[in-house]
């Protein structure tokens, strides 16, 4: 790569040199200063006193009359490739600044709510407490529509009339309907009680490890007793 660079160097300048008119151009324009292009595989290609049109969206190097780099720049697809990453980066880093603000904000009113982890099951006792009564009202109202339901499908099957026979299958569907409804309502609060479970064990268990790093900070380290003189 060392020998490709100085021979364009070597090359570009010959032909700058080439006559007194040609050079005092050349280095007006360029200042002494010559630039390398790359392909999209970042190899060298060419050097001159100016990028090609087809080579304008490419990296490029810089370098004075020694071969000694004086600037680069990146080709258009490696600056676009870049902005991404940062921008990716920048989303990442504010994503962890919000969860961590969210996180301060949930610790603080951990702390301010609890004064002890057993306040903390009497809470979830109480929450329980109310979700098993809501449970209970709805697995007597789920075997109330199940009962219909039967009533209803063995009245179905057994109507020879036509008319009937229509009427009651609008009712067979109907408790259907509300059976199948309850069901979901009774597996929703009982979901919902595990739910209630698992977040009070997580609230426990966060608050414990505050506590902790709270007792820890607020116990000296107590300071060896001098050994006695021999």
């Amino acid at each position: 790569m060392i020998t490709t660079v100085r021979s364009c160097v070597a090359a570009a300048l010959a032909v700058a040199l080439a006559g007194a008119l040609g050079a005092s151009a050349w280095a007006q324009e360029s200042k002494g200063r010559i630039v390398c292009w790359k392909d999209k595989a970042g190899k060298v290609v060419g050097c001159g006193v100016k990028v090609p049109p087809e080579y304008q969206d490419s990296a490029t190097r810089e370098m004075d009359q020694r071969g000694v780099t004086r600037g680069t720049t990146e080709s258009s697809e490696e600056l676009a490739k870049r902005r991404a990453q940062e921008q990716a980066a920048a989303k990442t880093k504010a994503e962890e600044q919000k969860r961590a603000a969210e996180q301060k904000r949930q610790d603080a009113a951990l702390l301010n709510t609890f004064s002890n982890d057993k306040e903390i099951d009497q809470k979830r006792d109480r929450d329980l407490q109310q979700l098993d009564l809501q449970l209970e009202q709805l697995k007597v109202s789920l075997k109330n529509a199940t009962d219909r339901h039967i009533d209803a499908k063995a009245r179905s099957d057994g109507s020879k009339d036509t008319k009937q026979s229509e009427m009651l299958r609008e009712d067979l569907t109907k408790a259907a309907s509300e059976r199948q409804r309850l069901e979901q309502s009774v597996a929703s609060k009982e979901k919902e009680k595990e739910d209630i479970r698992q977040r009070y064990a997580e609230q426990k268990r966060r608050f414990n490890e505050l506590r902790g790093a709270e007792t820890t900070a607020a116990t000296p380290t107590p300071t060896p007793a001098p050994r006695p003189a021999k």
